[in-house]
C-alpha cells in the first residue's frame, strides 16, 4: 500500500469515527495516558495553564463567503463551538450561544463558530438567523478543521463540541455536550479570569 492510500485509508476513518460520534448529547474524553487535563463533574475538560496545547490551524470561509483566521484573535479569549444545522442538541444551545456571546462582546471575547456537516451554506446561514448569532462561522462541511487537532489533546469529538481558546491561542476547556448558558459561563469566566 502506498503513502497516499494510507493517508487516505487513515482520513476516512476518522471521518468514519466524526460521522457515528456526530450530534451526541455527551461523551468521553479521547487520548490515553498523562493528558494533563481533568474532567469536572459538569462535563467540562480543563487544562492547567502551564499544560495547554495550541489551537491549530483553524483558517478558512465562513458560511457568508469572508475569510476568518482565529489567530487573529489571539490576545482575546475565543470561544469555538462546534454546529451543524440538522444537529437537535445545537439548536438547543444556540440561543444561550447567541446571547452570551453579545453579553461579552466587549469583555475581550469573541466567538467563532465552525459549522460542519452541512451539504450547503443555505441551512447554516438560516440557522444562525434563527438563533439569532452574529458572531462568524467558518465553513467545513467535512470535517477537516476538527481533524487537525491532536489526539490526546483537548479536541473537539463530537457535535456540538465547545471549546474556549485562552489568550495565547492555546486550549483552556472543552465541552462535548451541548450547553446551558450556565455551564458555557462557567467554561468561560475563569479563562477570561486570567491574567
Amino acid at each position: 500500500m502506498t503513502t497516499r492510500s494510507r493517508l487516505l485509508l487513515a482520513a476516512a476513518a476518522a471521518a468514519a469515527a466524526l460521522t457515528l460520534s456526530a450530534c451526541t448529547s455527551g461523551g468521553t474524553s479521547g487520548g490515553g495516558g498523562n493528558t494533563n487535563f481533568v474532567t469536572g463533574t459538569n462535563g467540562i475538560d480543563t487544562a492547567a495553564k502551564g499544560h495547554r496545547s495550541p489551537v491549530p490551524d483553524l483558517s478558512g470561509k465562513t458560511i457568508d463567503g469572508k475569510t476568518l483566521d482565529i489567530a487573529d484573535y489571539k490576545g482575546k479569549v475565543v470561544v469555538v463551538n462546534v454546529w451543524g444545522s440538522w444537529c437537535g442538541p445545537c439548536r438547543a444551545e444556540g440561543k444561550y450561544f447567541a446571547k452570551v456571546s453579545k453579553d461579552y462582546q466587549d469583555k475581550g471575547v469573541q466567538f467563532v463558530g465552525i459549522n460542519t456537516r452541512d451539504t450547503s451554506t443555505t441551512p447554516a446561514i438560516a440557522f444562525e438567523k434563527e438563533q439569532g448569532i452574529t458572531y462568524p462561522s467558518l465553513y467545513d462541511p467535512t470535517g477537516k478543521l476538527m481533524l487537525r487537532f491532536k489526539k490526546g489533546t483537548l479536541n473537539p469529538q463530537l457535535i456540538p463540541s465547545t471549546l474556549v481558546i485562552d489568550r495565547d491561542g492555546k486550549i483552556a476547556a472543552r465541552a462535548l455536550e451541548a450547553l446551558s448558558e450556565e455551564n458555557l459561563l462557567k467554561m468561560l469566566k475563569p479563562v477570561l479570569a486570567e491574567k
